[in-house]
């Protein structure tokens, strides 16, 4: 009589590793096909697991969009974080306007934050891939939760931005948060348009430049007409 040799014993996935499964697979359907259009079922599918596996996890399909929203999120502010501790002093001065009542010192590095926070968008969607979409396109945002979990990432970073600006400039708290706003509002046009369009006639990089130029010079304009002063 034959005997079967033993099977080689499956190492049970831990409850973290399993919900960093799921997320995985369900973060590559939702962008691939949107919110609507993927159900529990096909994530479960996806990534091999039961649905009472699944649901254990995440009890709704939302809860799990929101977890993928969350994640994402914490990421792309970790990103600009970064981007924004990297410029904490100006290199050598190579932006000079006479006309601007900043001190050169002071219009390096407002180009330089301005730049490094157009990157930090433009190098989060090319690394994340088209998942960055469900932070700058998502297709649920009609819903009030769904919205203000996928704004709040722009809002924090806005909030980080206007600091940096009020360190430069004599805006109100108010006038650098507005634009912070703009500012980031750019930044994520950018990132989008990394995700869906070739530019074949600008490098990245200098697209970021480019980008980075306007906005901050669009500053100093405003900074100008208002008579603010370092």
């Amino acid at each position: 009589m034959s005997i079967n040799p033993a099977q080689p014993h499956r190492r049970r996935m831990s409850k973290q590793d399993r919900r960093a499964q799921l997320l995985v697979h369900a973060q590559a359907m939702f962008a691939a096909h949107g919110f609507h259009h993927i159900s529990m079922d096909d994530i479960a599918e996806a990534a091999a697991v039961s649905k009472p596996i699944l649901y254990r996890h995440f009890p709704s399909k939302l809860d799990l969009y929101l977890a993928i929203i969350d994640e994402r999120s914490h990421a792309l502010v970790q990103a600009v974080e970064a981007a924004l501790h990297h410029h904490d002093t100006p290199s050598a001065p190579y932006v000079v306007d006479e006309s601007s009542p900043l001190s050169p010192a002071a219009q390096t590095l407002g180009l330089q934050v301005v730049s490094s926070i157009m990157g930090a968008y433009v190098i989060f969607a090319s690394e994340t891939g088209m998942a960055a979409s469900l932070l700058f396109e998502s297709d649920v945002t009609r819903d009030d939760t769904v919205r203000e979990r996928v704004e709040e990432p722009n809002t924090v970073i806005a909030h980080l931005v206007a600091r940096r600006l009020r360190d430069l400039t004599d805006l109100s708290e108010a006038d650098a948060f507005t634009v912070a706003r703009c500012a980031t509002a750019l930044a994520r046009h950018a990132a989008v348009d990394a995700l869906h369009t070739a530019t074949p006639y600008l490098d990245r990089d200098a697209h970021v430049d480019l980008l980075a130029r306007f906005a901050w010079y669009g500053i100093q304009g405003m900074l100008r007409r208002e008579g603010k002063t370092p």
